[in-house]
């Protein structure tokens, strides 16, 4: 954390994070939407933006869990951009169980844009990069 960061900031913007990716391997799709600003926009490796609730919504629908996931995401550093907004990089590993055992499929980093509105932090960008 920057020593510019508050302490409210990092937590609010990690909580968000957290949600985000509980819900996801939980395939709440819907409790995820709800972390995005209606115009919010999703970029991923090797597709269009994807931007909006109602898409992002159909993005992850399409990637509801059909067999037990886990997203590691760590080493999150948090920036205060203004009175509103920041700015956070976390790493990413993603985790499918195989048989018996949990297997790493996917190593990668977010780089995430948020506002702070009506008491809550929402996300305006998420920007995943797959590490290779």
């Amino acid at each position: 954390m920057s020593e510019s960061t508050p302490a409210w900031v990092v937590a609010g913007v990690r909580a968000v994070i957290g949600a985000h990716t509980q819900a996801q391997d939980e395939g709440r799709t819907d409790d995820i939407v709800a972390l995005y600003e209606s115009e919010a926009v999703l970029e991923l490796p090797g597709t269009d933006p994807v931007t909006g609730h109602d898409a992002i919504r159909a993005t992850f629908k399409g990637w509801a869990p059909t067999q037990p996931q886990q997203h590691l995401v760590t080493n999150t550093a948090v920036t205060a951009t203004s009175e509103d907004g920041a700015t956070a990089v976390s790493d990413v590993v993603f985790f499918q169980r195989v048989g018996a055992a949990w297997a790493p499929l996917v190593v990668g980093r977010y780089e995430d844009t948020f506002r702070h509105a009506n008491g809550a932090w929402l996300f305006q960008r998420r920007v995943t990069t797959f590490q290779t």
